[in-house]
């Protein structure tokens, strides 16, 4: 058992004060959006004497797990985070593991930097996620059903004068069809631009309305303030809004659309860089890799909520690169940390608790974490909210 320091990132949409504060850091000004705890070389972890976690597996391959070992090599298959939005996300998807290993490595013959903006492909993985929420959490998910969305812009008042970009929508009501009004309203013209005003204007007259046409314009009219006429707007209406009270998570695989919007989470992920960015950006759009990564079916999101009992808690995805548990006792009982069979890292985001492994016992108090390597059991005692990612395999 070892006590990891992870990595910041000072992404401009980070808030200033929640990861700090999990941490019991000061704020210092600057936007605190992520804090990685893995091996991704984007910003891996680090032990206490200063050797980043990623060197020290290399070194001491035996300590992933075999099944982990055997299925992904040498390396933490997962990267846990702290992720806090103070403003939106771009909209983006990520590959497949197979789309990850044909597009990197086209990238790379075709001799793009990795720093070079234009590059999409940062390494050769996939990268399935999921977030829990720790306060209450909004984002888009995935595609609504698209004569739903018609019949939103109808309640708006606005179908006449966007007929020739949401046409699709009810004329084709399929999978083509959102494909064709999200990649048109991507790129707008000049002359269509004024579309986007016409849709916010109107949506300012709806923010009290019930339902999901309330939801819609207040969407319509956030995403403005922070992307004024910008027309991944139009783009972002066409996914579904979510909100997750603290404890409830999703799960996204590939090829699904999505952004989050405000709030303070832990994301659990393979151990990937992969952003295929579709709106709400100055960074790069690559319409030909939205095509070929986006999945533009409709769906309904699943909200879910972690499975177990006696204080221990698994959050059931169905990816192969990781597994995130939930650990908050209900008693002042010994409890055994779960998946002893791979490398873990654990994660305090509320109170204190005491780790007993082969190499004595650890304080983790809010903000800490530890590297738990595999066949070690590790007993806890304490109370609060502990998080524990694992290998799926």
């Amino acid at each position: 058992m070892r006590r990891l320091t992870g990595h910041v990132q000072h992404f401009a949409w980070g808030s200033h004060d929640e990861i700090p504060a999990i941490l019991r850091r000061e704020p210092d000004g600057q936007p605190w959006a992520e804090y990685w705890l893995g091996t991704h070389p984007g910003g891996p972890a680090h032990l206490e004497d200063g050797t980043s976690l990623e060197d020290f597996l290399l070194s001491h391959p035996e300590m992933i797990g075999e099944a982990t070992h055997a299925a992904f090599g040498a390396r933490l298959p997962f990267l846990l985070k702290l992720l806090s939005a103070g403003s939106p996300l771009s909209l983006q998807a990520h590959p497949s593991r197979e789309q990850a290993e044909v597009g990197y490595a086209r990238e790379s013959l075709l001799g793009l930097d990795p720093a070079d903006p234009t590059r999409v492909f940062k390494d050769d993985w996939p990268k399935p996620e999921a977030i829990v929420a720790l306060t209450p959490f909004e984002g888009l998910l995935g595609f609504r059903d698209p004569v739903e969305t018609a019949g939103l812009f109808e309640g708006l008042g606005v179908a006449d004068e966007l007929q020739s970009v949401i046409g699709p929508l009810r004329d084709r009501s399929d999978i083509l069809g959102l494909q064709e009004v999200f990649l048109d309203v991507l790129s707008l013209e000049d002359d269509r631009r004024h579309l986007v005003d016409e849709v916010l204007a109107a949506a300012v007259n709806h923010l009290q309305a019930p339902g999901a046409l309330g939801e819609f314009a207040r969407t319509a009219v956030e995403l403005d303030e922070h992307f004024p006429g910008d027309p991944g707007i139009l783009a972002a209406l066409l996914l579904n809004r979510i909100s997750l009270e603290p404890g409830q998570a999703v799960a996204l695989e590939a090829g699904v659309m999505h952004a989050y919007l405000r709030g303070t989470g832990v994301e659990i992920m393979a151990n990937s860089d992969n952003v295929i960015r579709g709106g709400l950006t100055k960074k790069h759009i690559d319409v030909d890799g939205l095509l070929h990564v986006v999945d533009f079916t409709p769906l309904v999101p699943h909200i879910l909520n972690a499975e177990g009992a006696d204080g221990i808690y698994v959050y059931p995805t169905p990816f192969p690169e990781f597994e995130l548990w939930l650990v908050s006792p209900v008693s002042d009982d010994t409890l055994n940390l779960p998946r002893s069979d791979s490398a873990r890292i654990a994660l305090v985001t509320d109170g204190e608790f005491h780790l007993e492994g082969d190499d004595g016992i650890r304080r983790l108090g809010c903000g800490d974490a530890a590297f738990l390597c595999a066949d070690e059991h590790v007993a806890l005692t304490g109370q609060g909210q502990l998080f524990v990612a694992a290998s799926g395999a």
